[in-house]
């Protein structure tokens, strides 16, 4: 047994006890009270009360005179819709109390006129000429406003006004009076307003005027007491050089820049350095080399004894400065300026001493981020020092860099050399090679940020590890990457376990590239089914889709007829057939991508019939969505050739019209026969109207023939060399191969149903011609870049339909019809023939369905349940 709790901790009813609940009491009573004052009294809701029979002028009159401040502001805000609704009656009667509002408003409605003002001048509601004379009096009036977000509200409107005002108007009302505004007697805010007012207006004058009359100022600002005004004046010097040219640039600006370069002022001094390297294509070579290379060089030698900030600014412009500079560095020069920037690249590292971020003083925690953010612009400056160096001596001068850089311990360093290492990879070209280890790292980093950033050009990072190595070393150009697959499967694992889902669909979208990089074995065994898992088991609808239609482009590229029978075959049992709706939603998903990616034949061939079974689907949301996909089922078909298939699908849609229960499901196949009725049929021949379209799909057709030709041809060459053909070798030959630019004559122009697949010749010749075609087949499809699918049109080939009421007429094939029957079978793969997949029976006719098994993705949901999924088929 325990023992009794000491009288101590017993519950303490004293009255010191009491008194203390009843402190605590007051104080929530002292909370609330703010909440009861914050209700408006009576009096108050009266005073805000605005009789509603006021037209719009008058009742924003009435709340400038008379409202409070938010209602000023409201109806200050309100300003451009009077302006474009009655701009006279605004002018004459609001104009003038926004005026006086504005001389004592606050914080708020200054920023709020401000932004009315400029919203007024982009919509054009008056004219120029109106405007200036009404409102830039009123804007020129705050531009010296006590607070410096109100100021700077204003001058930002007043420099959009400066682009469309007159030059009278700028000399008159901004030019002349800048003069007394910028001279030292005035306040520092007033000083750092006409700096900026400067910058401007020199792209407004020509050049005498400008000598005459702005670069006095000019001069004057760089040369003013506080360092604030020199700082902002120094950084417009950028936009003065451009509207002067480049003699007065030398003359005046330059000398001045030199100047302001020395300034006992940390901030003048970055300034100063970064307009030098803004401007340095404004500036001869003799400039370069004897004026500013001297400078720079000076300010790299003190910035490690400097504010870090400074360091900061010296590692962004880094690449920039040297690209300016390149050519007129001597050796010597050059080398020192590129062990500067190594020493950038490892700054804040040999600091590292694992202690808790507890117990380092905050100083030195700041000063650490600073270095990281040193780091951070070296690695988007490197792909320019790769140009500085020269790409041919990267492994010697940059690799180690490369290294630490990828090796990074901070996350945001390792992002920014992610970004860049696409442009690594192109700038190395033929030495590509050499960061392949660094592409394995970056694919295993433990941060999805610096995946994410990685796989934006990852097909265009492994197309150029997989092609841009040296001849000699060809063969063995993705036996170097041993650790990609299993990179990139732990790379996709790892983004599927996290949250991260649109990381996750990125990285299965880019997985597309990969039939031109790795062998359609390797995929097969190392991607399809994890392809087939997403898609069954995933919970976020995009990734499903993307999983399916990469799926579908390995499917397309597969070299095996039977691997892609296997993966047909798992399609329709476990998609098309699946006991879960939402199984089969992805289902119709898929077929959507291979009517999209595939032949029209070969939709028809595998897809055609297991896709409109589903009609009969005991699932309202299938049925829905099965009704929008059957205008491009329908497109797939071809007359005279397929004309059974296309009275199986009339004879699905009337039965749709006549037995539909779902109110929603019968109106969209109402709208879906309207369309149907008016697409017109594709013909076995060209047609002129589709050629396009037509000669598309004869291509992706004859492409799938080549496939299956060129996996016989193989076979027969193993069985006659003895040794099989290896896929790198195949690859090089592939990519001697010139594509045709025109399609050969002994293609056929159409394969008709049943036909479609040819029997190869037993000629050798024929065989060897063929084998070429493959070849050429392959350097095509296979090299063509896999976004090209994202751009294939959809098969609108489409088709005419016969009414509805006029079906009667038509011979109809019954589904149990045994010549239908015996087409079809000919068409499905000899794997396939035991097998139901390609069912010709339907499944509300042939099968009884239980609902309970084929309601949701486990259980038949209600009704509402289902309808509200209708709007994300």
């Amino acid at each position: 047994m325990h023992p009794p709790p000491p009288a101590a901790a017993a519950m303490d009813f004293s009255q010191n006890s009491l008194f203390g609940y009843m402190e605590d009491l007051q104080e929530l009573t002292i909370i609330e009270r703010p909440v009861r004052r914050s209700l408006k009294t009576p009096e108050e809701i009266e005073r805000l009360t605005v009789d509603e029979d006021l037209s719009d002028i008058e009742r924003a009159v009435y709340l400038l005179s008379a409202g409070q401040d938010i209602q000023g502001t409201s109806v200050i805000a309100n300003l451009p819709f009077l302006m474009r609704q009655n701009p006279a009656e605004t002018l004459r009667r609001v104009l003038p109390k926004v005026r006086e509002v504005l001389s004592v408003a606050g914080v708020e409605m200054q920023l709020t006129a401000a932004v009315s003002f400029l919203t007024i001048l982009q919509e054009d509601s008056v004219s120029i000429h109106t405007y200036a004379h009404s409102f830039l009096q009123v804007i020129l009036l705050h531009l010296e406003h006590r607070d410096a977000g109100v100021s700077n509200a204003w001058l930002e409107t007043l420099l959009s006004v400066m682009e469309v005002l007159p030059k009278e108007t700028l000399r008159h009302e901004i030019l002349n009076p800048l003069v007394s505004k910028a001279q030292l007697s005035q306040t520092v805010q007033s000083r750092l307003v006409s700096c900026k007012i400067l910058g401007k207006l020199t792209n407004k004058f020509d050049a005498h005027t400008i000598k005459r009359e702005i670069l006095p100022l000019v001069k004057s600002l760089c040369q003013d007491v506080e360092y604030e005004v020199r700082s902002c004046m120094c950084r417009q010097l950028e936009n003065i050089a451009q509207g002067i040219g480049t003699e007065l640039t030398k003359s005046v600006v330059l000398p001045e820049l030199i100047e302001l370069s020395r300034d006992e002022g940390s901030s003048v001094r970055l300034a100063a350095f970064e307009t030098l390297v803004n401007l340095l294509d404004a500036f001869d070579t003799d400039d370069r080399s004897q004026t500013i290379l001297p400078l720079v060089k000076s300010f790299c030698e003190k910035s490690f004894k400097a504010d870090e900030s400074i360091l900061i600014s010296l590692s962004f412009h880094l690449g920039k400065l040297c690209h300016g500079l390149y050519g007129i560095f001597t050796p010597d020069q050059h080398l020192r300026f590129l062990e500067f920037y190594k020493k950038l690249c490892t700054l804040g590292l040999q600091q590292e001493n694992g202690h808790n971020e507890n117990q380092i003083p905050p100083q030195i925690l700041e000063q650490e981020k600073k270095y990281i953010s040193v780091r951070k612009n070296c690695a988007y400056n490197f792909p320019a020092m790769i140009v500085f160096v020269d790409p041919k001596n990267f492994h010697m001068e940059l690799y180690s860099t490369f290294f630490c850089l990828c090796h990074d311990p901070e996350v945001p360093v390792r992002y920014t050399i992610a970004i860049c290492f696409y442009e690594v990879s192109k700038l190395l070209n033929s030495g590509v090679y050499l960061i392949h280890k660094e592409l394995i790292t970056l694919l295993q980093d433990e941060s999805l940020e610096v995946l994410d950033a990685l796989i934006d050009h990852l097909p265009e990072i492994l197309e150029l590890m997989s092609t841009g190595g040296e001849s000699s070393i060809q063969e063995n150009k993705l036996s170097s990457l041993p650790d990609l697959i299993p990179a990139l499967t732990a790379a996709e694992q790892r983004a599927a376990a996290s949250l991260k889902w649109r990381t996750h669909e990125k990285l299965l979208q880019k997985y597309a590239c990969l039939p031109h990089i790795i062998s359609s074995d390797q995929i097969y065994y190392r991607f399809l089914q994890r392809m087939f898992t997403i898609m069954m088991t995933n919970n976020v609808l995009p990734v499903q889709k993307a999983a399916s239609r990469t799926l579908c482009i390995f499917l397309r590229y597969n070299r095996k007829q039977e691997q892609r029978h296997e993966v047909i075959q798992k399609l329709i049992e476990q998609l098309g057939q699946g006991k879960s709706y939402w199984n089969r939603l992805r289902f119709l998903d898929t077929c959507e991508f291979i009517i999209e990616i595939f032949s029209k034949s070969f939709f028809c061939k595998y897809f055609f019939l297991p896709a409109i079974e589903l009609t009969h689907d005991p699932v309202a949301n299938v049925r829905m969505k099965l009704c929008y996909l059957l205008p491009k089922v329908k497109s797939t078909l071809k007359i005279p050739a397929d004309k059974h298939l296309l009275q199986q699908l009339e004879m699905c849609v009337r039965k749709l019209l006549c037995q539909e229960k779902d109110k929603d499901v019968l109106a969209i196949v109402k709208r879906t026969v309207l369309e149907l009725d008016r697409m017109e049929m594709s013909m076995d021949a060209f047609q002129k109207k589709f050629y396009e379209k037509d000669l598309l799909d004869q291509e992706k057709e004859r492409e799938e023939l080549l496939l299956m030709e060129m996996e016989q041809l193989e076979k027969e060459k193993q069985q006659n060399d003895g040794r099989p053909m290896s896929d790198k070798t195949f690859e090089k030959k592939r990519r001697d191969t010139k594509t045709p630019t025109t399609l050969p004559k002994s293609i056929p122009i159409s394969v008709p149903g049943p036909s479609g697949t040819s029997t190869p010749s037993t000629s050798k010749e024929i065989k060897k011609s063929k084998l070429i075609r493959s070849q050429s087949f392959n350097n095509q499809a296979f090299h063509a870049k896999y976004g090209n699918l994202d751009k294939c049109p959809s098969k609108s080939s489409t088709a005419g339909y016969t009414p509805v009421s006029g079906l009667g007429k038509t011979s109809v094939i019954s589904l149990t019809d045994d010549s239908f029957r015996a087409r079809n079978a000919s068409s499905i793969p000899t794997s396939f023939s035991p097998s139901p997949s390609l069912p010709s029976t339907s499944r509300g006719t042939g099968n009884s369905v239980d609902p309970k098994s084929s309601g949701s993705k486990d259980t038949q949901p209600r009704k509402a349940t289902l309808k509200s999924r209708k709007s994300n088929p």
